[in-house]
């Protein structure tokens, strides 16, 4: 073993220890803030993953739309939200838990399989180089066009949600049913800020 494939080896070690315990704390923590910043290196992770793998561009991307715009979009997220209120409970939490590890279990064995049954060609193409742009490019816009505006359209409606959620008015009297409005996600003791319902 050369000193550079043992390099590799313990850089992708690192990577993919620091990937799986990662996840695995972002579904596992109760903080909900950890859980956010635990992605963000989850991300940073992957995007190592790909610069092992010669995807620079991919790597560039990677680390600027998930951890510059989607991690932050979910801190955001986080600090909109008042961490003072205690939740509710969750009915049938226990079968919801075991369906969902049942899910998760089922998609790791899967992996598994396809892992150990399919006959991967080592060790790979030959990187593309500086034309791998022009060609994730070529890709996009022909071969898979239509999830490339999907996922366009997507984060367009996530964009609009958060927009509308964050610049919404507040009132005491709920408009629909006249009733007195819940204000325990917004509203803060020392800090009121509803308005009076407009005159029709």
């Amino acid at each position: 073993m050369t000193i550079a494939s043992s390099t590799q080896l313990i850089c992708f070690s690192v990577l993919a220890t620091t990937l799986v315990l990662g996840s695995l704390g972002v579904v596992l923590l109760p903080s909900i803030v950890y859980s956010a910043f635990l992605l963000g290196g989850v991300f940073l992770s992957v995007a190592g993953l790909y610069l092992l793998l010669n995807a620079s561009f991919v790597a560039a991307a990677q680390v600027l739309v998930y951890v510059g715009a989607v991690n932050v979009l979910i801190l955001f997220a986080i600090m909109l939200v008042n961490k003072l209120e205690e939740p509710a409970a969750i009915p049938g939490l226990a079968l919801r838990r075991l369906l969902s590890g049942g899910v998760c279990a089922g998609l790791f064995a899967l992996l598994l399989r396809v892992t150990f049954t399919t006959p991967w060609a080592l060790p790979g193409p030959p990187p593309v180089g500086e034309d791998a742009t022009i060609r994730i490019g070529e890709h996009l816009f022909s071969d898979y066009l239509l999830p490339f505006e999907l996922a366009s359209v997507l984060l367009l409606m996530a964009m609009i949600g958060a927009i509308v959620l964050a610049r919404r008015d507040v009132y005491s009297l709920d408009i629909a049913t006249g009733e007195e409005a819940n204000q325990g996600l917004i509203e803060k003791d020392r800090s009121p800020i509803l308005l009076d319902k407009p005159a029709r």
